[in-house]
């Protein structure tokens, strides 16, 4: 067995290997030289990685793997853990990126002599970055901690040789992530982006929830940043291992000072005598056990002692008592703070004092919890000799960029409603309103009974789907459609008796050079659209984004046949040209045929038919699973081919008109509710 120990399962050999989990158990039961489990269970059973490594290249089926992807099955085996394994790999990136000289002299040698050398050089690159070792998150690992770990570090600076070291702990920090949804809540760029905007640029931010590390990386990379060795970023998490991914992650990004501390931020503050000019925080939703009974004198509650359901607004006091005065503070918030009874006495004083100077309500789907429309709210310190509040605060609700179907948000479009309200009412206290998007609304008009701050409730509404003659072009669109859609239907299938033509498989074809088979991937750095799966499925153009990494995007072409891996749907689309050039997304599969060989229609076509998905599918307890490679098609010459992508072509196009006709109907009807119920639609 190896000396390290790590493991890889039968999905990790698949990934190395470039093939399906049923092609490792066919290697298995072939192959009497394939090595033996050494872990796991009988049904879910783990390999010695070197081991696997072995048999895959004598075989020649190692040959094309990146080194990036034996780097993460390291990681993802490593015999501590994979966050140990990242926290010891971010310590190392950190010296091959500070001091690379000082990295080739230890890394000389056995691998007991590198742990051995290791820790010394790493406490001299941690401790000016991260401060004395008792107060920082990342404490300098032991050579006995370092030992089964000196095979990855070597791979890991061979990865940063190749990608560099902030890229190679982005990759491998965002497949863990990306491996683990449930276990982290992140926030996603292009909001973490936009809440640093709201805060400005800063001197000295301060995250007391920093999970990752999202919120304080968009703050360091906003424009107008002041230079990285005179910023100052804290960071706060009561999870020991986020603290410190998160230090290890911001001092690759920048060379400003990190400070980030493991301890519960309300019951044990770490930051209790900063100022800072900045505070940005996504905070636990929901929280009862806050520490409610604990911190009843709290100084902290300076605008009212929280309700234990209130946890939030206990965020929102910490927040500002951490600022110097005149600072900015941005929070997102779950749109209940904005109007539950127990927090209205605290919602007014917030108020009353002017420290609450913006409520920007966001389209669903801008954070998890997803099906919720969560708020930002921005707030700023009072000075202690101010003489009066000020007079208005700002109401924003951007649920009119709701994406369509199933795709993600346009968060450029977000950004630029949020952002030209905010900047001119943070000059002047003031701003133009806009219906259904944003107003000033002054602040004893919110002092009453319920202090209700929800911005939908205050907001004038925005003319029933654009007006009266707006709803006009959609009844005639819709209109044209259905008789579009009648022109389409197809014409009665005429009785058949059933063809058995002779088979063969994807996986045969691809092998047989007839198609490439490539899947979505993790990651990449084109700054393109990304087809997602929820895109193919709902007949949406691309909508998604993959998370920064230097791994090759895979861009698809005209003639692209793509096919989703998970959820049972017998689907497949071709990509037109207005298509073309999307970056593949994760749980897609794209297939591009020959064109001397396969009709593109033909082949989307025959994938789509439902017992040929149901026999090439696996099961889990929760998801239904698509193994392409079994998928099936009929060996048919290419003119015969085209004849069967001619009739699936039509189908496609009728397909699409349905759905146009389904969206028309919908807007058309909400419309005239809407349009009825505010007045600005006659009922005769």
């Amino acid at each position: 067995m190896q000396e390290n120990g790590t493991e890889v399962t039968a999905a990790g050999i698949a990934r190395l290997a470039g093939v399906g989990r049923a092609a490792v158990s066919n290697w298995r039961r072939r192959h009497a030289d394939f090595p033996k489990p050494v872990g796991g269970t009988e049904t879910s059973p783990s390999f010695a990685l070197t081991e696997i490594e072995d048999w895959l290249r004598a075989q020649g089926k190692l040959a094309e793997v990146p080194l990036r992807e034996r780097v993460w099955q390291q990681v993802a085996g490593h015999p501590q853990g994979p966050v140990t394994a990242l926290i010891h790999v971010g310590c190392v990136l950190l010296l091959v990126h500070d001091r690379p000289t000082v990295w080739l002299e230890v890394s000389a040698g056995s691998d007991a002599r590198l742990a051995e050398l290791l820790p010394a050089p790493l406490d001299q690159v941690l401790t000016p970055r991260f401060g004395a070792i008792r107060k920082r998150a990342v404490a300098t690992p032991t050579a006995d901690r370092l030992r089964p770990s000196a095979p990855l570090l070597r791979a890991a600076a061979e990865l940063a040789a190749e990608l560099d070291a902030r890229k190679a702990y982005e990759f491998l920090l965002g497949r863990h992530l990306d491996a683990n949804p449930r276990q982290y809540t992140l926030t996603p760029p292009g909001l973490a982006a936009l809440m640093a905007d709201l805060a400005g640029p800063a001197a000295t931010v301060l995250d007391p929830a920093c999970g990752t590390g999202a919120l304080l990386r968009a703050v360091a990379a906003a424009p107008g940043t002041p230079a990285t060795e005179e910023q100052h970023l804290n960071g706060q998490d009561s999870a020991p291992e986020l603290a410190a991914l998160t230090a290890l992650r911001l001092a690759l990004h920048t060379r400003a000072v990190v400070r980030t501390a493991a301890a519960d931020t309300l019951r044990e503050d770490a930051y209790a005598t900063l100022r800072a000019d900045a505070v940005v925080c996504h905070p636990p939703f929901n929280e009862r056990n806050w520490g409610h009974d604990e911190l009843a004198y709290d100084p902290r509650w300076e605008y009212g002692f929280p309700a234990r359901t209130e946890s939030e607004l206990a965020w929102v006091q910490h927040a500002l008592a951490r600022l110097r005065e005149g600072g900015v503070a941005v929070l997102l918030m779950p749109p209940a703070a904005a109007s539950r009874r127990s927090g209205r006495r605290i919602r007014a004083d917030l108020l009353r004092r002017g420290a609450l100077r913006a409520v920007i309500a966001l389209p669903p789907g801008a954070a998890p919890p997803y099906n919720l429309p969560l708020h930002l709210w921005v707030l700023r310190k009072p000075a202690v000799t101010a003489q009066s509040a000020q007079p208005e605060v700002l109401l924003a609700d951007t649920g009119v960029f709701t994406a369509d179907s199933r795709g993600g948000l346009d968060w450029q479009a977000v950004r630029t409603a949020v952002l030209d309200a905010w900047r001119p009412f943070d000059r002047t206290g003031t701003v133009p309103e806009q219906p259904g998007l944003s107003r000033c609304v002054p602040v004893i008009e919110l002092l009453d009974d319920d202090v209700d701050l929800a911005p939908a409730r205050h907001l004038p509404p925005s003319a029933a789907g654009g007006g009266a003659g707006q709803l006009a072009d959609v009844r005639d669109s819709l209109g044209e459609t259905l008789r579009l859609t009648d022109r389409l239907t197809p014409p009665p299938a005429a009785p058949r008796a059933p063809v058995r033509w002779p088979l063969t498989t994807i996986g045969e074809l691809a092998r047989g050079g007839a198609l490439r088979l490539r899947t979505g991937g993790n990651g990449g750095h084109a700054r393109v659209p990304v087809l997602t799966d929820h895109d193919v499925l709902a007949g949406a153009a691309p909508s998604g984004s993959l998370p920064e990494s230097d791994e090759e995007a895979v861009l698809t072409e005209a003639g692209d046949v793509v096919v989703p891996v998970l959820g049972g749907g017998s689907i497949a689309r071709v990509v037109d040209e207005a298509t073309a050039g999307a970056a593949l997304g994760r749980n897609l599969a794209l297939l591009r045929p020959d064109p001397a060989a396969l009709d593109p229609w033909f082949l989307a076509g025959f994938l789509r038919g439902t017992a040929n998905n149901r026999q090439a599918s696996s099961y889990a307890s929760t998801a239904t699973r698509l193994d392409v490679r079994r998928l099936q098609l009929p060996r048919l010459p290419l003119e015969q081919q085209r004849v069967y992508g001619e009739r699936f072509r039509a189908l496609a196009e009728f397909e699409e008109t349905l759905r146009l006709a389904g969206r028309l109907g919908e807007q058309l009807v909400r419309g005239m509710y809407d349009g009825l119920t505010d007045g600005t639609v006659e009922p005769g």
